[in-house]
Order: structure tokens, then C-alpha cells, then sequence
């Protein structure tokens, strides 16, 4: 009765992010902005790889939802505010910033730093989520992002979006949450679930995978985030 569904999140994103990076030519020099502890630098051997953080993130947090424990930020290259990045405008050919708009407190105007940074013709990638729990506390200020704040505020701020792709949809999302019961039910009820109730869980699933071979676009409605990329104007 074991099923995947609700488990492909980041293998999707990481699929995307490789490909995606795969395309920006040999010798490009790109931004790993909100780069964390550099986990997609592995993915950028054929480029000239520069990180960036605020590095003020130290995993344990305000020790309230969902916490790293521990976080490594000494390899970092630039560390600032990431509305204000020390460099030169259009110093870079890509930015890339992953899963880190939901820890802006003014993810638009970070949008208009990029767009300086970049040169015309630059490239941007970014994901963020559709809809997350709180994480990485006190820095978590969004829940998410809807398909509708790229299509306003990229244009805006001087990129065309060339690819706009939902990872994941409505039932995948479900399917992720439900996984957590058990954590959640340990955790903030301090109960352990019994056999039956991990039956039941394992019921639902098996329901949602029934569901998903035949989903005709429930992301409209949720979907785990979103992976966008885009070109800086000429």
C-alpha cells in the first residue's frame, strides 16, 4: 500500500534548478543569492560561482515551527543585505535565488536589485513556494507565492519571464501535509499515533495517488511552488 505521492517537492525543484543552470554558458558569472550553505553550488562547476547571504540565520532560530538546528554559513563570499548587494551594476549574467523570497520582508524590491545586478539579456532563476509552514523563524515573513506576483512584478521590474513551470498541485500538496501528522501529532499534542491511525494516513495516501494519475489541474488551485525563469530587458 506504500505510495510516493506528496514526496517529489525538492527532487522536482533540483531537477529543474539543474537543468536550468545547465543551459547559462560555460565561463557565465552567477549570483547564488540568499545561498544559504551553498547546497546548489554543486550544480555550478562549468560557471563562476559567487554566493551571497545575510548570514544572520544561525538553525536554531527563535526556536519556534520548523528549525535547520544547525547552519553553516562561513563559506560565503559576500555577506550584506540582500537589497543591497555590494557590486557594480550588471556585474553578473545569472542570478539565481532559490526557496528564499518567503524569507524577504520586501521580496519586490529585492526583484529591482537583480535587475540591476544583471547585465541586459542576464538571465534570473527562481523558485519559491506556493504555500509552506513556518521556517527558519524569525525569518519567515511570506507563506508563499501565487503565479500572479511573478506575472506583475517581474515585467515590472524589467524581466521577461521566459518560463513560469507549477512544480507539483492541490493533491501532491495535501498528500506532503499529511505525511506530517505524525511529526505534528507528537509534537504539539504529545501523542504518538497508533497503529490504526497510521493505517488511516496510509489509506488517504493511497487515496491521493489514486487521484493524481488523473489530476487535470488542480495546481491552479496549490501546488508545492512555483520555478520561474527570466531574461533581463535589452
Amino acid at each position: 500500500m506504500l505510495t510516493s505521492v506528496g514526496t517529489n517537492n525538492e527532487a522536482n525543484r533540483e531537477e529543474w534548478l539543474e537543468e536550468a543552470l545547465r543551459k547559462i554558458p560555460a565561463g557565465s558569472k552567477i549570483l547564488d543569492a540568499g545561498a544559504g550553505e551553498l547546497q546548489y553550488k554543486r550544480f555550478c562547476s562549468h560557471l563562476d560561482y559567487v554566493s551571497q547571504d545575510f548570514a544572520q540565520y544561525d538553525g536554531a532560530g527563535d526556536n519556534l515551527g520548523l528549525q535547520m538546528g544547525s547552519w553553516d554559513q562561513s563559506k560565503l563570499d559576500i555577506v550584506c543585505d540582500i537589497t543591497a548587494i555590494p557590486e557594480p551594476d550588471a556585474s553578473f549574467d545569472a542570478i539565481m535565488c532559490i526557496e528564499v523570497f518567503e524569507h524577504l520582508p520586501n521580496p519586490i524590491l529585492v526583484l529591482q536589485e537583480f535587475s540591476r545586478l544583471l547585465r541586459p539579456g542576464g538571465h534570473l532563476i527562481l523558485t519559491a513556494p506556493f504555500c509552506s509552514l513556518t521556517h527558519f523563524a524569525p525569518f519567515h515573513f511570506y507563506s508563499g507565492f501565487n503565479r500572479y506576483f511573478y506575472e506583475t512584478h517581474l515585467p515590472a521590474s524589467g524581466l521577461d519571464i521566459v518560463e513560469l513551470r507549477h512544480n507539483g498541485n492541490f493533491i501532491e500538496y495535501v498528500a506532503q501535509e499529511i505525511r506530517r501528522i505524525g511529526f505534528i501529532s507528537k509534537k504539539y499534542a504529545g501523542i504518538k499515533l497508533n497503529l490504526l491511525e497510521k493505517i488511516v494516513i496510509q489509506l488517504m495516501l493511497f487515496v491521493l495517488a489514486r487521484l493524481v494519475g488523473r489530476d487535470t489541474g488542480s495546481h491552479e488551485l496549490l501546488c508545492f511552488g512555483y520555478h520561474v525563469s527570466a531574461v533581463k530587458k535589452g
